[in-house]
């Protein structure tokens, strides 16, 4: 997103090569001031990393991709945002992501797993 990359089509290009999937949220929204090339204002410039769900990024659209091309790795989130707070990002994102799932050829496929992570942490995030 930030790169003004095409990822779905990159998804198509090196989907032999991707072993691992990381997630995570952005928004690219240029002014007449900034664009790719300015602004890295804190917060202010016009692309941002945001709170998984809360950004640009056509995730629903990506795991479609890795699993018409049987991506065998993980997705592993990582939360970063200008905006929300750490603990509600944190949450918020393990929510969204822990019930992703896609049917291939009669398998399911958990494409997103929350793995790990110290007690507090798990507990933060409703796992425990």
């Amino acid at each position: 997103m930030l790169q003004q990359l095409d990822y779905l089509e990159f998804v198509d290009l090196y989907h032999s090569c991707i072993k691992m999937f990381h997630v995570k949220d952005a928004e690219f929204r240029p002014t007449g001031r900034q664009g790719v090339y300015g602004g890295y204002q804190p917060g202010k410039s016009s692309g941002r990393f945001r709170s998984p769900g809360d950004g640009q990024v056509d995730f629903s659209a990506i795991f479609s991709k890795l699993t018409q091309y049987e991506f065998p790795g993980w997705a592993v989130l990582e939360w970063e945002c200008c905006i929300k707070s750490s603990e509600q990002g944190a949450a918020e994102g393990a929510l969204l992501f822990s019930g992703i799932s896609f049917r291939r050829r009669g398998e399911l496929l958990m494409i997103s797993r929350v793995r790990g992570g110290s007690t507090g942490n798990r507990r933060m995030l409703g796992l425990d």
